[in-house]
Order: C-alpha cells, then sequence, then structure tokens
C-alpha cells in the first residue's frame, strides 16, 4: 500500500492510497460470493456459483462496485494508522481513481488544534464597583413607577403621564398645502422627555404636549431632513395640531415598610433597601463578568493559532441553530415563523448570524478548555459533591423531587447522573474564570511567588533543624578519673 499525504489551507489533507492489483482482484471475488449468497442462480446452490457464472448474472459493475466497499471498509483504517492521521470528523472519498492499479483519494479533515501562546503574560484588571446608594435609590424609584395605579387627573400634563389625543399633521408649502401626512385619533402616548428612536410622529414629539390640559389644541411643526427614511417626507414641513382628550397621571405608592411587603423584599424599608442593594450586585457582577471574561478570552485569542476543519465549524453551526429552534419552541414559538417575523430565511440566517455566533462559539470553548488542561484543573469529591448537593435543592426550589420521577430507580439514576455532569461542568466552569481571572490580575502570579518563598522558608527551617538534631546525637568525650592507692598501682 503507498500512501501519499497533502497537507491542505483549511485544516484538511489529502490522502491517496495506491494498492497492488491483487487486492482488487480478491475484494472482486469476495464481492461476487456476497452476490451469490443474497440470489439464486439456477443450478447452483446459493454461494457456490463459479466466478464467470456470478459475472454473467450480476454484471462486472456490480461485482466492482461491492469490491471498492470491501477495500474502503478495510484499507481506511490502516491507512491512517499508517500516515499517522488523527480525524477530527469523518473523512471522505474524493475519487476513485483508478482502478488498475486501484487507487483513492480520501480528504480527511484533521483534530482542531490550539496553541494559546504565552496567555500567563495576559494582564486585564477586574475593575468591577459595587452598586452605590444613588443606584439603589434609582431602582426603587424605578419599581415605585412599575407599582403606580393611573388615574384620569384635571391637571396639566407632566412627565410620566398617559394620554390620549388627537394628532393630524399636515405638509405646508406651495405644493403641499392640506396633503395630510400623519393622522391618529384618540391615540394613546406615554409622555416622556428622554430619546425615544422609534418615537411618532418624529422623536421628541411628546414632550411638547408637556403643560397642556385636556381640550386644549395646540400646534408644532417639523422639517424633515433630505434623507429620511421616509420618501414623502423628506425635505417636506409638517405642522402637527395636537388635541388632548384624557389625561391619566400616575400615583406613586409610598417608601414605606407597606412597599417593601408587597415588593415581598423584607418586612421594613431598611431590610427593602438591602435586598435591593444585594439583587443589584448580583445582577453587576454578573453583566461585569460577562464583559470582563468576553475581553479576556479575546485578548488570549489575539495570541492564540486555533486550527479546526470545515466540518466541525458546520457542526457547531447546526447546534447553533438547534438551540435557537429549542429556544423559541420553548417560548410557543416555531422557528420558521420567527424567520418570517425577521424578514428572513434560513440560508441568510446561517450566514448572517447562526455562522458568526458558532465560530465565536466553537473558538472560545477551544480556548476554555485548554486552558483547563493547561493548567491542570481537578475538581475535588467533596466540591462535586457540595455542587451537586446545591443543583438538586435548586431544583427543588422549582417544585422538582427526584424521588418522584417516573420509571423507577433507572429513571432516577439516570437523572442523578445528568445533574451531576451538568453540577461538574458548572464547578469545572467556574474555576476556570477563577484561574483566567487570577493570572489576568496577577494574583496567580504574585501567589506563586509566595508559595515558592513559604517552600523555601520551609526547607532552610527543616536544614537548620536536621543539623540541630544532627549535633545533638554526636558522642561526646567522658573524662575518667584517676584510681589511687594500691588499687591504681596495680
Amino acid at each position: 500500500m503507498k500512501i501519499e499525504t497533502t497537507p491542505r489551507e483549511d485544516h484538511q489533507v489529502t490522502m491517496t492510497v495506491e494498492l497492488e492489483q491483487d487486492k482488487m482482484e480478491g475484494a472482486k471475488r469476495r464481492s461476487a460470493r456476497q452476490l451469490a449468497k443474497r440470489g439464486k442462480i439456477a443450478g447452483f446452490r446459493p454461494g457456490k456459483a463459479p466466478y464467470n457464472v456470478i459475472v454473467q448474472q450480476y454484471g462486472e459493475q456490480a461485482i466492482i462496485e461491492g469490491a471498492v466497499d470491501i477495500l474502503l471498509e478495510e484499507i481506511y483504517p490502516k491507512a491512517l494508522e499508517e500516515a499517522e492521521l488523527e480525524p477530527g470528523a469523518q473523512g471522505s472519498l474524493e475519487e476513485m481513481e483508478s482502478l488498475e492499479p486501484p487507487k483513492f483519494v480520501f480528504t480527511i479533515p484533521l483534530r482542531p488544534e490550539i496553541d494559546l501562546g504565552d496567555y500567563r503574560k495576559i494582564r486585564v484588571p477586574y475593575k468591577y464597583k459595587k452598586p452605590d446608594e444613588a443606584e439603589v435609590d434609582a431602582k426603587l424609584e424605578e419599581l415605585q413607577k412599575m407599582y403606580a395605579n393611573t388615574e384620569e387627573v384635571e391637571r396639566p400634563i407632566e412627565d410620566g403621564d398617559y394620554i390620549k389625543a388627537d394628532v393630524v399633521g399636515k405638509k405646508v408649502g406651495a405644493e403641499g398645502d392640506d396633503a395630510i401626512v400623519f393622522e391618529k385619533l384618540d391615540h394613546p402616548f406615554f409622555i416622556t422627555t428622554e430619546k425615544r428612536e422609534d418615537e411618532e410622529p418624529f422623536v421628541g414629539f411628546v414632550k411638547k404636549m408637556i403643560g397642556m390640559s385636556v381640550g386644549e389644541s395646540k400646534s408644532t411643526s417639523k422639517k424633515f431632513s433630505k434623507d429620511h427614511e421616509d420618501e414623502n417626507l423628506r425635505e417636506a414641513s409638517v405642522k402637527y395640531k395636537i388635541t388632548v382628550n384624557v389625561v391619566h397621571g400616575s400615583t406613586i405608592p409610598e417608601l414605606d415598610d407597606e412597599f417593601a411587603k408587597k415588593l415581598g423584599a423584607g418586612e421594613t424599608v431598611a431590610e427593602m433597601r438591602e435586598i435591593i442593594g444585594q439583587d443589584l450586585e448580583r445582577e453587576s457582577v454578573s453583566e461585569y463578568d460577562d464583559e470582563y471574561f468576553t475581553a479576556l478570552i479575546d485578548k488570549i485569542k489575539e495570541g492564540a493559532t486555533i486550527k479546526y476543519p470545515p466540518q466541525i465549524l458546520e457542526r457547531e453551526v447546526e447546534m447553533v441553530i438547534a438551540d435557537m429552534s429549542q429556544r423559541l419552541s420553548q417560548q410557543g414559538m416555531e422557528f420558521e415563523a420567527y424567520l418570517k417575523m425577521q424578514d428572513t430565511d434560513l440560508e441568510k440566517f446561517t450566514e448572517e448570524e447562526a455562522r458568526p455566533a458558532a465560530e465565536k462559539r466553537l473558538e472560545r470553548g477551544m480556548i476554555f478548555d485548554e486552558l483547563a488542561q493547561l493548567e491542570e484543573l481537578e475538581i475535588a469529591e467533596g466540591a462535586l459533591e457540595s455542587e451537586f448537593n446545591q443543583t438538586l435543592m435548586g431544583l427543588a426550589s422549582q417544585g422538582f423531587n427526584l424521588d418522584n420521577v417516573k420509571g423507577g430507580a433507572r429513571a432516577q439514576k439516570e437523572i442523578a447522573n445528568n445533574v451531576a455532569q451538568q453540577s461538574a461542568a458548572q464547578l469545572m466552569t467556574r474555576m476556570t474564570l477563577d484561574r483566567m481571572k487570577d493570572i489576568a490580575t496577577g494574583d496567580f502570579e504574585k501567589a506563586q511567588k509566595e508559595a515558592e518563598k513559604a517552600a523555601k522558608k520551609t526547607e532552610k527551617e527543616a536544614a537548620k533543624a536536621a543539623k540541630e538534631e544532627e549535633k545533638a546525637e554526636e558522642p561526646k568525650e567522658v573524662e575518667v578519673p584517676e584510681e589511687k592507692g594500691e588499687e591504681a598501682s596495680e
């Protein structure tokens, strides 16, 4: 077997395999026997007909096709092993270059490869800032507005009111007199001084009604730009007549203990402020972390080398579309209906949204997994058990009870295994993110230096203790006093 491999730019290899002619002849005879066993040939028992008779019965082409299948099944794994190739996806037969000798041309997608470079030198400071009291006040004010009651009022219009008004807009000028371009009768408007891009009939219109009262009318004009999206309004001057019909004001609830109880945020204003502050902090930490780690991974990617074949990306694209379809289904919407609402089709959605999202998800996932492996992160058994129990408690708070699962012990075990896998994935994700953050902020390098310093100190102390112990064990010389008298002389 002769093998030639040619690397391609898309992280694939073209592998050409040439066999000896006798391999094809042997495969043709095996193919003929298989055909003979599946059918009946007059005058012969199944599988016992001579080769030339089988050829006459089924034709040379059928036998060759069977022989090619036999050879592919046998030589493909052997060729991969001999060429020392590790496929990242199923290879494909591009062509049968010749039959004499048999010569096959394969395309082999290689396993994804990633080199993170010197990622430990990357520094991205972590600058999270805890929400202050002003932000808590703003959140409480927002909640007060959400729980406000509206009622009809006789006073002039204020910011935050809901009104109904007649609005008629007419073009003005030599050619546009009395041409109505906008008409809304008894139309509801929310009064706000904030800028809203989708405001009708133009941005900033509703704040012009502040101070008006029920039954009052006024006019206001607008000169539109030459590049306005509505061709009929380009460079047009329009005069709008406004007549207020109804004004509904909002009654904001008092910020007291009763409001705290209504929100379910403690019993007192102080408890409510504390709970709201904690909620704000969790939300802000989550938002900041999303931005921080996205920026950090992108920074790592700048110095990384990432290679993968197109088949891997295509599989990720399919997963992105499947995930999107599942989420829409959970919301009661079909994927096809969503595409129609977005004025797009599957091909356009795939190229403009799914593929870029899949590429980003694939590469970030590869970076994440490689970093966890390089840092040799391992989950401690106790930590996994704790995470598993917390996940179960979270499910229990949503009304799920593992003991009530239908299907008996087998179904319970399967769900428990799924929960365990989910818990392990969550824990590894947090561990990896923590390590990434420690490296990027310099905390990991600092901890390493402190650990090395402590180890050297311990080593010195151990050496000193060993010397002292050795010195203490050395034998001491004992002086023997001289004997006196006769015994001594003897």
